[in-house]
């Protein structure tokens, strides 16, 4: 073997290694479980019951293996391009992939690290490209990405002053979606507030949050976009990227800037994240430059042709392949799907005692988008665990506690025992959702996923699918169960 070809095998990292590189703690691997914070193995493990995606899922066998001849391609042209000239191509390959739907409208996309710099960067940027100081209002922390707030909330000082952070409830104290007209209200008297004390707004509009939820409502930002124009930025928060063609496009033909994850609906590895930016956006954001520097976190802030980043971009390469066998399903045969699945499961949780599912307002994009197409098609189902007294009614039954609940969503990817037991299964990790009866709650979530879809498209039914999330549930109330006199 060539002395360089030696000098590349021992210097370039496993494709495990890499895969878990470029990011920050919460993807790094527990040396005593395997697993990252997300509760993911760094390989595929096709014997899982995986409907975590709102968080987070275990990467594919077919997403594993593209990112293993992706790390061999580069081992085998290491002696004629350099590192860097093949990160460059071969992030530009998947760049013209995932813009494959949009390229008419000349986008700029620019891959980030993660969800949370997605949002620092924008913040960041936007703050600097105007003279007057910035508010960013945003939904609150539980309903989008995990450390969004305390990113934002950095000391990042301009020269007009500091940034202020406004944070938008979604939900009651009780857990129940406040309803969409009262958000949009209240988001749009702070806009006015801010815009009235002389403040630049950055609206973060997340579509969809962590329980499925879309707000402020699309008809809302667009008329406080027009109303307020050069005083008002928009990003979209779609990190879940539960969205269809039409309506990427039409966020994008209104001026949003739009932040993507590959990770949540369409199940590649954590921390692959991308922002995308209308015609102008760039210039208005002064997003011009990428300087070196680092997040809160110690991640690469976005990803500017001076870093390269192995693991981001076997990451994205997983997420790709996702992405084109989604892509390749007849749009017909997705939205049927979808909806005989959410019936089957929102039928299980009104009818078993031991779930509260929460409502989910319905996902309408109007007047952005007025064609029907599956992400109007609820896929996030959260919902309360509660116990039943032995011999009492549905009345009597009483809610698990935030601890409680997380301890059942932990054993749930633990196999014990003999029958359902031995089963092992992922769900969405718990989201704070108020109270129940003076109780403290949390809901888990049960999502569906691209994969999902696929997988019933390609063979295994969709029968097989709903099967499958219902061992979930069978699995998750045998655990209150059995666990009842423990807990």
């Amino acid at each position: 073997m060539p002395e360089s070809k030696v000098r590349a095998l021992d210097t370039l990292p496993t494709t495990e290694a890499l895969l878990v590189s470029d990011g920050d703690a919460r993807i790094a691997l527990d040396p005593l479980t395997g697993l990252n914070k997300y509760g993911c193995p760094v390989v595929p493990d096709p014997d899982l019951l995986d409907f975590a995606s709102s968080t987070a899922t275990v990467i594919s066998e077919a997403g594993f293996a593209a990112a293993w001849q992706l790390r061999e391609k580069r081992l085998h042209q290491s002696d004629t391009e350099s590192l860097d000239d093949f990160y460059a191509r071969e992030m530009q390959r998947i760049r013209e992939a995932l813009l494959a739907d949009v390229a008419d409208l000349e986008p700029r996309l620019i891959f980030a690290v993660s969800g949370t710099d997605a949002h620092f960067m924008i913040a960041r940027y936007v703050a600097r490209s105007t003279d007057q100081p910035l508010w960013v209002l945003m939904v609150e922390e539980a309903e989008t990405g995990s450390g969004v707030a305390a990113a934002l909330s950095t000391s990042f000082d301009t020269p007009a002053g500091r940034v202020l952070i406004d944070v938008l409830p979604l939900r009651t104290s009780q857990g129940a979606p406040r309803p969409p007209a009262e958000i949009d209200t209240d988001a749009s008297a702070r806009v006015q507030q801010a815009i009235a004390s002389g403040r630049h707004v950055l609206l973060v509009m997340v579509d969809q949050s962590k329980t499925g939820m879309i707000a402020p409502s699309p008809a809302c930002v667009m008329q406080l976009h027009r109303r307020h124009s050069g005083q008002l930025s928009v990003l979209v928060d779609a990190c879940q990227f539960r969205l269809a063609k039409d309506s990427l496009r039409a966020y994008l033909q209104q001026g949003f800037m739009v932040a993507l994850t590959g990770s949540k609906f369409f199940t590649g590895p954590s921390f692959s994240a991308a922002l995308l930016l209308p015609q102008g956006a760039t210039e208005r954001a002064g997003l011009r430059v990428f300087p070196r520097q680092t997040t809160t976190n110690g991640a690469p802030e976005a990803v500017h042709p001076d870093f390269t980043l192995l693991g981001l971009l076997l990451r994205w390469e997983a997420a790709r392949v996702e992405i084109q066998r989604f892509r390749a399903l007849p749009k017909a045969q997705i939205r049927p799907m979808m909806a005989a699945f959410a019936e089957a499961i929102q039928q299980r949780l009104n009818d078993d005692p031991h779930f509260e599912p929460l409502f989910v307002p319905p996902l309408d994009r109007r007047p952005l988008v007025t064609v029907q197409s599956w992400d109007q098609i609820q896929s996030i189902f959260p919902f309360v665990l509660y116990r039943l007294p032995e011999g009492r009614g549905r009345a009597e039954r009483m809610p698990l506690s935030r601890e409680e609940t997380l301890q059942i969503y932990r054993q749930l990817q633990v196999s014990e025992g003999s029958g359902i037991g031995v089963r092992r299964c992922r769900l969405g990790q718990p989201v704070v959702c108020g109270s129940r009866a003076g109780v403290e709650v949390s809901a888990l979530r049960l999502c569906l996923s691209a994969r999902h879809i696929c997988d019933a498209a390609g063979g295994a039914g969709l029968s097989g699918v709903i099967d499958d999330a219902l061992v979930v549930l069978d699995k998750t109330a045998w655990l209150i169960d059995k666990s009842a006199g423990s807990l």
